[in-house]
């Protein structure tokens, strides 16, 4: 029997040695901290119709207790990249959660 621990260790499940990349997320009152993720962009091509959609939905999957005052338009970088946080965090009910992203355009 596991006890209530939601999986095993989140800390190590999210090592940096593994698939983890350290972001910054900045809060809408000017505060900003570092958080430990698994960052994935997915391709995803969507049909309505005679439509179709080519288009992507980074994400970062992260400690709930990190993000859980994380909402809609904060900020979160990784990778040198900056992201608009497009809803906010979504528990899923294991200790985990989910920002789903937007990549900022460039004005370069």
């Amino acid at each position: 029997m596991m006890g209530n621990r939601a999986w095993e260790d989140l800390d190590v499940f999210l090592s940096e040695k593994e698939f983890a990349v350290v972001a910054v997320v900045r809060l809408g009152n000017g505060s900003s901290r570092l958080v430990r993720g698994i960052f994935d962009d997915p391709y995803l091509n969507a049909e309505a119709g005679e439509y179709e959609l080519d288009t992507a939905q980074p994400r970062l999957t992260c400690k709930w207790a990190d993000v859980r005052d994380v909402r809609r338009g904060d900020t979160l970088e990784v990778e040198g990249r900056v992201y608009d946080v497009v809803t906010h965090a979504q528990a899923d009910g294991t200790g985990m959660a989910i920002l789903a992203l937007a990549e900022q355009s460039s004005n370069d």
